[in-house]
């Protein structure tokens, strides 16, 4: 892990850069990934399944048999976890349905808005070194509440062609009937296309490697939404003398472990604290399962001190993190002078595995400093927003000279015609 103790802030945007991942033929994989899918359908789907997860299917399509068969594998507890956090996740998310009321604008002119669900959507679920059934939940309980009226899942098989229990649970107790055993770059080309087994969406959501993210920018380009570009994942801790350098230790290897491009920064006005937490992070490494890729992922990461909170929420706004932890006696400083980040985790109590699983707020979020412009996955990412207007004639004739005016300025005379027929003027 890197130090830096007070860096000028011309050496922040250095200081800061995210981990490179590598670019050598992903979009050239990518394009000839979606090409084939477009032209042979399921047939390419089970040829690059074998190719890339080692998996020789005979079916794509998980049967409700297999749905069954996997629910009575999960233990009673887990059951009752994922039953938990679903409903945290909904309770929250429920409050985020909003009705707008009409807008009178003046006399004979309305206008409004109406929310309408996206009819088709396709939730990516990873599956490799870490079974994320917890994103099941992120993704399919607000795109049931928005009311979309197609979830389409796809997910990773392992080498026996099977998908992991505990996310086909999580995905049956949300009402996913649509689910594919499918990974990467071909789950999101199936998605965008649709073949003869998978239907085609209109907006993709979920994490993943680099190539699933390569993969949702290209379909992006062929006419599908995403929710977001998303690369590996970031946590931000800022602590002063009251934060906990076991807990702070514990929420950086906590993302440290997703994998060995995330990266993890800590910063404090504490110059002290700098030490005690390297301590603590080496000595909690040793007995993580995922110790081995957690170090790699530390290689990435940094340790800064800086003068002062001002300083401390410059570098904050300015990295614009995933994840942001404050462990600080100036927390209300902080939440309201924050403008980028994707989610905010308040106290020593509130560590970032909460938003991850259980405490209701959504864990799918902008990486890579995409929260400078980015939210977070929402009832708001499943629905889109249409514009009505009616205007009489009372109505027409008082707004028509404006109209009128700014069309022939503008040289498009047949939008100035539209109004003036109607107001039965030359």
């Amino acid at each position: 892990m890197k130090t830096y103790i007070n860096p000028a802030k011309e050496s922040w945007n250095e200081i800061l850069q995210r981990p490179t991942q590598t670019k050598a033929n992903l979009e050239k994989v990518v394009a000839e990934v979606f090409s084939k899918i477009q032209a042979e359908g399921d047939k390419a789907l089970l040829e690059f399944t074998a190719k890339f997860d080692g998996c020789y299917l005979s079916s794509i399509k998980v049967s409700k048999a297999e749905i069954e068969e996997a629910i009575a594998l999960v233990t009673e507890n887990l059951k009752s976890s994922i039953e938990k956090a679903a409903r945290n996740i909904r309770k929250f998310h429920e409050n985020q349905l909003v009705v707008e009321a009409p807008v009178k604008i003046s006399n004979g002119i309305d206008c409004w808005r109406k929310t309408t669900a996206i009819e088709k959507v396709g939730l990516y679920i990873p599956g490799g070194s870490a079974p994320l059934f917890s994103t099941v939940l992120m993704l399919s309980i607000p795109a049931k509440i928005a009311g979309c009226k197609q979830m389409v899942m796809c997910s990773p098989p392992n080498k026996e062609g099977k998908i992991h229990p505990a996310i086909l649970f999580a995905a049956d107790l949300c009402g996913i009937t649509e689910i594919y055993k499918l990974g990467g770059t071909q789950a999101i080309g199936a998605m965008t296309y649709g073949t003869e087994t998978v239907k085609q969406v209109y907006k993709i959501f979920g994490p993943g490697n680099q190539y699933v993210t390569a993969a949702k920018q290209y379909a992006s380009m062929e006419g599908v939404a995403i929710d977001m570009p998303a690369g590996p994942s970031e946590v931000l801790v800022f602590a002063d003398d009251s934060g906990n350098a076991s807990f702070i230790a514990a929420d950086l290897l906590s993302q440290a472990e997703h994998g060995a491009d995330s990266q993890v920064v800590f910063v404090t006005t504490q110059e002290n604290m700098i030490a005690e937490v390297k301590a603590e992070v080496e000595k909690q490494l040793n007995d993580l399962p995922r110790k081995e890729i957690a170090a790699k992922a530390l290689n990435n990461s940094i340790l800064i001190c800086v003068e002062d909170v001002y300083q401390a929420l410059a570098l904050i706004n300015e990295y614009a993190p995933e994840h942001l932890i404050l462990q600080s006696r100036e927390e209300a400083f902080f939440v309201d002078r924050i403008v980028n980040a994707g989610s905010v985790f308040l106290g020593n109590y509130t560590p970032e595995s909460a938003g991850d699983y259980a405490s209701g707020t959504n864990h799918t979020l902008p990486t890579n400093g995409y929260a400078r412009a980015y939210s977070g996955v929402s009832v708001d990412s499943f629905v889109k927003k249409i514009t009505f207007q009616r205007i009489t004639q009372d109505g027409l004739k008082e707004l028509g000279n404006v109209i009128e005016i700014m069309a022939e300025a503008e040289e498009l005379i047949a939008h100035k015609n539209a109004v003036s027929i109607r107001l039965k003027r030359e």
